[in-house]
């Protein structure tokens, strides 16, 4: 040991039981280069291990943008990589990829990992700008031959208690892509009007219990009662969805439960508008004949993509669109749950 710089031993996070079920305490999910085995194993169930991201429609999205050697792409949700490092090895060396993300904690994380995997500044750009603002990567850039789009949350940012975009484990009520950005979902909820919320519940994720759920929001907002953390706002849903029968309950609230933080992380990331403005920028970001697909995982982001599309072709923009979308095999869903909502749509620049 260097005695001018000594190393310190750190000890692992102890838990209860025999396994850890807190996310911090995961250590071995937490490091999957060199528990391998054991990420593997959890990955054979089906199961996501903690902290990582498993790439969906990897195969299908290849197949149809069909990188070559030389050609320039654009990842515009750059997430955990894993999209990106499938591109990067079909380029071989030979081009370019940018990726974006607006996550400034994720995406440095995904930069070291692609270097480690090989891919350096040579072969990759990540840019922490938001995919609404296409253009002016293109503008430095210059137009693309493929571009990429997947619109789900990361599964690292879903599994983390911190970031506050599930209800499995209790953690501040944030839902930000971007924490150091825009108010959180807590303060979202101490300022939104009746109307509103009732609105946003149904239009970014046709929850059928809207009434209830913003009811109770508003009853616990007159008497005080704070919801600031990701189980107050289950708690929230749970005693708006009493009226169910018991047997029935469970279910019900862990799918309103799922669409109520859904509907809430659209409206404080403004998940539509900027989805409408990289829809309407695309073509412009393409070369003739380039190609575009994106991923998307519930119905209102499908149908903005597939009208625009449609749209587009019909205006000669577009040679040739998806006419049906094309969805995950049987086999990926059941070995990865999260691929089960995923539709992707394409498009190739005329």
């Amino acid at each position: 040991m260097d005695e001018k710089n000594p190393q310190v031993h750190k000890r692992r996070v102890r838990y209860k039981g025999t396994h850890p079920r807190n996310f911090n305490e995961k250590y071995k999910e937490l490091n999957p280069e060199r528990y391998a085995d054991t990420v593997e194993k959890i990955r054979q169930k089906g199961n996501t291990p903690a902290g990582m991201h498993i790439s969906i429609m990897v195969g299908e999205i290849l197949d149809f943008l069909d990188i070559q050697p030389g050609q320039q792409g654009l990842d515009a949700t750059l997430g955990y990589g894993g999209h990106t490092l499938a591109m990067l090895q079909k380029l071989n060396h030979q081009g370019h990829i940018y990726g974006l993300d607006v996550d400034p904690i994720e995406s440095e994380k995904t930069r070291a990992r692609l270097e480690q995997k090989g891919f350096g500044a040579e072969d990759v750009t990540v840019k922490l700008i938001n995919f609404a603002y296409i253009d002016q990567v293109a503008a430095e850039a210059g137009p693309f031959d493929f571009v990429l789009a997947d619109l789900g949350v990361s599964s690292m940012q879903i599994d983390d208690p911190s970031r506050g975009f599930s209800f499995k484990n209790d953690g501040p009520l944030d839902l930000r892509l971007d924490p150091k950005h825009g108010i959180s979902a807590a303060e979202r909820l101490k300022t939104v009007a009746r109307e509103e919320l009732v609105g946003m519940l149904v239009e970014n994720s046709d929850e059928p219990y809207a009434e209830e759920i913003t009811a109770e929001v508003f009853r616990r907002r007159s008497a005080g009662i704070p919801i600031e953390t990701t189980k107050d706002l289950y708690h929230v849903v749970e005693t708006a969805l009493e009226i169910i029968p018991q047997k029935e309950r469970k279910m019900a609230v862990k799918k309103s439960c799922q669409r109520t933080f859904q509907a809430l992380r659209i409206d404080i990331n403004h998940e539509f508008e900027v989805l409408y403005q990289f829809l309407e920028k695309l073509p412009g970001i393409l070369k003739p004949g380039g190609r575009a697909a994106i991923l998307t995982f519930h119905s209102g982001e499908d149908r903005l993509v597939k009208k625009s599309f449609k749209q587009l072709q019909r205006e000669g923009v577009y040679s040739e669109v998806a006419r049906d979308v094309i969805r995950p095999s049987a086999e990926e869903c059941r070995s990865n749950s999260r691929a089960t909502s995923t539709k992707m749509r394409w498009a190739i620049k005329a």
